[in-house]
């Protein structure tokens, strides 16, 4: 399972492969054109309540992770969905966030991955 992170602002390459994008919202200020986004899984993406609550705050970052691997149990079929995307070939998840390590995206790159919880300690 290849699955790449990327900004949504830096620019699209072939090897990206299919852009998904793993944000509610779209990011600020980018066109369509620009951010070359082949789908769009935005009921993937923490809910509005724990994205308020969660405000980047790296103080808050190991407790969000918590809250939104429970938010993706209570999403089986989302999760099915993006799970045969990625097992089709690999693909970059398309994140807006501007902290790199602690973004929505990492999460749920380490849950199809297999690797949730193991980096419980980091960031």
């Amino acid at each position: 399972m290849a699955i790449r992170l990327k900004r949504a602002y830096e620019a699209a390459a072939k090897s990206d492969g299919p852009r998904l994008l793993v944000e509610r919202l779209w990011p600020r200020g980018l066109t369509k054109e620009k951010a070359a986004i082949d789908e769009w899984f935005k009921d993937i993406a923490p809910s509005p309540g724990l994205r308020k609550w969660y405000a980047h705050d790296p103080a808050k970052w190991a407790e969000f992770r918590r809250r939104y691997r429970d938010e993706l149990r209570s999403r089986p079929q989302e999760i099915g969905r993006l799970r045969e995307r990625v097992k089709a070939g690999p693909v970059t998840f398309v994140y807006a966030a501007k902290d790199e390590e602690r973004s929505s995206a990492r999460i749920l790159k380490e849950l199809l991955e297999g690797r949730a919880g193991r980096d419980e300690g980091k960031g």
